[in-house]
């Protein structure tokens, strides 16, 4: 899984007033909830937030935020609220987790070479392109190589034939098919 840090530092004040100057004065304003205490408001500079947040947004990421007061926290990002006309961000959230404890992902397929069977005149069909996957954070994959290079007319990979740590549990049902190759016709059937 991505791992990155982040600087924080605590926000004191609270009110749409207050987080109009923050943005004014180039930071976002951010909460961090969960971990069993109660939510911490926090500000973050926005520049380099936006430049980390375009390098992990959407991707299961560990964020180590450093916050000002000495703590740190680890934590998973939650929704980023942006400003659909100007396109700037407007808020973060945060969700504390417990690095020793194992949580529910959804971890992306990455279907790697070309399958033989296209080459003779089958079509790829691709069933899913992620699965879920539970684990420690820090186990779980940033994605899954499923080599589809030697698929003949045919043949298919389910979810269970991906190789994964045996330290982590597929949560996707074993028999789902991931990717296929079929003979033309039948790709035209399955259309209609």
């Amino acid at each position: 899984m991505l791992q990155i840090e982040m600087s924080a530092s605590v926000r004191k004040g609270a009110g749409k007033g207050a987080m109009r100057r923050l943005r004014m004065e180039g930071k976002t304003p951010a909460v961090v909830y969960g971990g069993g205490s109660k939510a911490l408001p926090l500000e973050l500079e926005t520049s380099s937030f936006f430049q980390q947040l375009l390098e992990v947004y959407r991707s299961n990421c560990v964020v180590t935020l450093k916050v000002d007061d000495g703590s740190t926290r680890h934590v998973l990002m939650g929704e980023v609220q942006t400003d659909p006309i100007r396109d700037t961000i407007l808020h973060a959230d945060f969700v504390e987790v417990d690095l020793n404890k194992p949580r529910r992902f959804t971890v992306q397929l990455a279907f790697t070479g070309k399958a033989k069977g296209v080459d003779f005149g089958g079509v790829l069909q691709i069933g899913k392109k992620e699965v879920v996957l539970e684990g420690n954070p820090l186990d779980i994959p940033d994605d899954i190589k499923v080599d589809i290079t030697p698929l003949k007319i045919g043949d298919n990979i389910t979810v269970g034939s991906v190789s994964i740590a045996d330290n982590i549990k597929l949560i996707t049902k074993a028999s789902t098919v991931c990717v296929a190759v079929v003979a033309p016709g039948a790709a035209a059937a399955a259309a209609e």
